[in-house]
């Protein structure tokens, strides 16, 4: 099994015929992702990458029974795009944009109530369920299927945790990058809840940043929920108070949001906590063995 995206769902892509959503449908395909169709308003009724073009979500989902949205579309429009998505009736709403406005994402959340759609994003690599379905833009050719699940705010470093572990020969069951923004459509907590009920995973690996307390409360919830290991990663160790780096969201206001403050509530929490980043894949094995 997996988490969110699968064999079966139907995706389509908003800003289908767009440059870069063109490009990473083309890559979806390739590698057996389900993808039905997509959308571009004004151009409905054409095909693109021998597939329809509908000019709203509501048409494409009308028509193919799509469930699964990877929006590529610039970040002005995003939030209507994400909205028009939840109307719709789509499940699943992968957002890549990267620098969606704070407050659009705000009005999102709050437009988001009510309906059980899962937003992963903004700013995110998208979710993969490795040889089933890629809604994203990471490096498919890195995965491999397997019993491990994977959740980050970073993508990048997704993809060396995903290298380390396909080295090991340890494959992933579905892998999320959640999006390394302030205000983000779904939170770890949503994810490891999903992970915990899959029968078919039997670990979980969390990466996080600097700024906030997700990834603590998430520790939280695992030690009095989860019932497989969790091994955590937090990055920025030498990020100095009061800037951003890299990720809108990774900023430091306070010393428990620092990544040693981190690591060690979420060690105290019984968490697999690594320290260096090279050292992920080994430890999901030795927890794995262990557990």
């Amino acid at each position: 099994m997996s988490i969110l995206v699968n064999k079966n769902s139907k995706v389509i892509f908003q800003g289908f015929t767009g440059q870069h959503a063109s490009f990473h449908a083309q890559e979806a395909i390739k590698t057996g992702t389900p993808v039905v169709g997509g959308v571009t308003p004004g151009k409905g009724g054409q095909t693109h990458l021998d597939l329809p073009v509908f000019d709203s979500v509501h048409d494409a989902v009308a028509e193919t029974g799509a469930d699964v949205s990877g929006i590529f579309v610039p970040p002005p429009f995003a939030a209507d795009a994400i909205m028009e998505a939840i109307d719709a009736g789509i499940k699943v709403i992968v957002v890549i944009a990267d620098g969606v406005p704070v407050q659009d994402m705000v009005r999102v959340k709050r437009y988001l109530k009510g309906h059980d759609a899962i937003i992963v994003g903004p700013n995110t690599a998208g979710v993969i369920t490795p040889g089933e379905c890629k809604v994203g833009i990471m490096p498919e050719h890195i995965y491999q299927p397997g019993r491990v699940g994977l959740v980050s705010r970073s993508g990048t470093l997704n993809y060396e945790v995903v290298e380390q572990m396909t080295g090991l020969g340890l494959g992933q069951s579905t892998s999320i990058s959640i999006g390394g923004d302030p205000v983000n459509g779904c939170d770890f907590i949503t994810i490891l809840k999903k992970f915990n009920e899959d029968p078919d995973t039997d670990a979980v690996v969390l990466i996080g940043e600097i700024g906030g307390q997700q990834e603590v409360e998430a520790a939280r919830w695992a030690k009095e929920n989860m019932n497989k290991p969790l091994v955590a990663y937090i990055a920025g160790v030498t990020a100095p108070p009061g800037r951003r780096m890299g990720h809108a969201g990774a900023i430091v206001s306070g010393e428990s949001d620092t990544a040693p403050a981190k690591m060690k509530r979420m060690a105290e929490l019984g968490a697999h906590v690594v320290e260096n980043a090279a050292d992920i894949g080994r430890t999901v094995h030795e927890a794995l063995n262990n557990s």
